[in-house]
């Protein structure tokens, strides 16, 4: 999968990324392998996240943390308390529910109220004095639409002029495709641990996930002995894909494209796409276009080689080219159908 321009990626993000249902049991055999608990390993999490919001918002004052009801909320009163014994004035709103917190997110609720901490209701107004919010309401396992008490609470934090970093994953995308079926926060930054999650970079994660952070929390030895399903790419690959170009090489021995396209009306469309060839590295690049989009093209990409989209040009091109783009601005009449049929 290719990273779509997150912003500022942090350069220690790794290229390795994992299923979300996987993640959530091999955590505990991670933990196992270092000898760690569940709840030590939330608060390696919560000390993680802790000092990336520390580091992005070193003049922030009053913290208002968001709680869900699982391990997600657990991060969060880590770094409440974390913050609280940093000087930081912290406002937590929690979510309710009959069910009991997993265990570890008991130990850290507990360890907030040890420390002096209280809980407010998840109804309680925002406070308009706090300048960062931390969300820790919804996990990497949600699989659906937030309920709408929580789809409430996230809309509020999203109208909220303070900037949010949220925990692992913005509550409501899902961490496995990207997808946001209902409310979703709007992270200025978002710290993921462990492992990259699909969601992360894909769907609706470029418009929330804001900068995103990783921290191994320790287990980079135990990722390592893993074997990752999916990769990211970025442009830091290229060097390995791109081979360096021969100093004496010819412009015909760095591929021939053809592009068809640009019925009337969308001459743009087939010029952005023979210029974004040309720029991309392409040695020849022929377009096969309407005729009167030849004088338009030639004149603004002297480069590219412009013709009629006639039957012995198309023939003649498939022949030449190495490769083959259709599409750009072909439009849908019998011009554009025919060319199709024939390049299939």
């Amino acid at each position: 999968m290719t990273d779509h321009g997150m912003n500022k990626n942090d350069a220690s993000i790794p290229h390795s990324v994992w299923p979300a249902d996987w993640l959530r049991t091999a955590e505990r055999e991670a933990a196992d392998s270092l000898g760690l608990t569940l709840y030590e390993l939330m608060q390696r999490a919560g000390d993680a996240a802790f000092q990336m919001a520390r580091a992005a918002y070193p003049h922030s004052q009053h913290w208002l943390v968001l709680c869900g009801h699982g391990n997600n909320g657990g991060d969060g009163y880590v770094v409440a308390r974390l913050a609280q014994a940093a000087g930081i004035e912290v406002t937590l709103l929690a979510l309710e529910s009959d069910k009991p917190l997993p265990e570890e997110a008991q130990a850290a609720r507990e360890a907030w109220f040890n420390a002096g901490g209280e809980i407010h209701a998840p109804h309680t107004p925002l406070s308009e004095t706090c300048d960062l919010i931390i969300d820790a309401l919804l996990g990497t396992g949600l699989s659906q639409a937030p309920r709408e008490n929580v789809a409430t609470l996230i809309e509020q934090a999203n109208k909220h002029p303070a900037p949010v970093v949220a925990l692992d994953i913005p509550s409501g995308l899902l961490a496995q495709t990207g997808a946001a079926p209902g409310a979703v926060i709007h992270a200025a930054h978002t710290v993921t641990f462990i492992a990259l999650k699909p969601g992360l970079l894909t769907g609706r994660a470029r418009d929330v996930v804001g900068q995103l952070h990783y921290h191994a929390l320790g287990l980079e030895a135990w990722l390592a002995g893993q074997q990752a399903p999916y990769a990211r790419f970025d442009e830091t690959q290229l060097s390995r894909w791109l081979r360096p170009r021969r100093p004496g090489s010819h412009k015909g021995d760095n591929g021939k494209l053809v592009i068809i396209g640009g019925d009337h009306g969308t001459a743009g469309a087939i010029r952005m796409t023979g210029e974004a060839a040309l720029r991309a590295g392409a040695g020849l690049v022929r377009v096969l276009t309407r005729a009167e989009n030849i004088a338009p093209l030639v004149t603004a990409r002297p480069e590219l080689m412009v013709h009629e989209l006639t039957l012995d040009a198309l023939d003649a091109s498939l022949e030449w080219a190495d490769v083959v783009v259709i599409g750009p601005g072909l439009g849908q009449q019998e011009w554009g159908k025919s060319a199709l049929a024939k390049v299939r």
